[in-house]
């Protein structure tokens, strides 16, 4: 079974960024998968990139949601990739 990356990106006082941190930690934690979290506010590239969307999840480097993190598409997402 494969392990997806899943990436979080974030801005500083963001109150969907804390919505999101809550929801992908739920996923991930019922799955026994890990996230990182990458703050926009020390990488331009990002900033750059994702600055109307955040925030923002990556699973496996892929653009999946924005903003409000669908929980059900997460899941259903992480499990594909879990398949592989």
């Amino acid at each position: 079974m494969a392990k997806p990356d899943v990436v979080l990106i974030t801005k500083a006082d963001c109150h969907l960024c804390e919505a999101a941190r809550d929801a992908v930690g739920r996923v991930t934690a019922a799955l026994g998968l890990e996230w990182t979290e990458q703050l926009v506010d020390n990488r331009p590239e990002l900033r750059e990139r994702y600055a109307e969307e955040i925030p923002v999840v990556l699973v496996d480097g892929i653009q999946r949601d924005f903003w409000k993190i669908d929980e059900p598409r997460l899941d259903r997402v992480l499990r594909q990739a879990m398949a592989k």
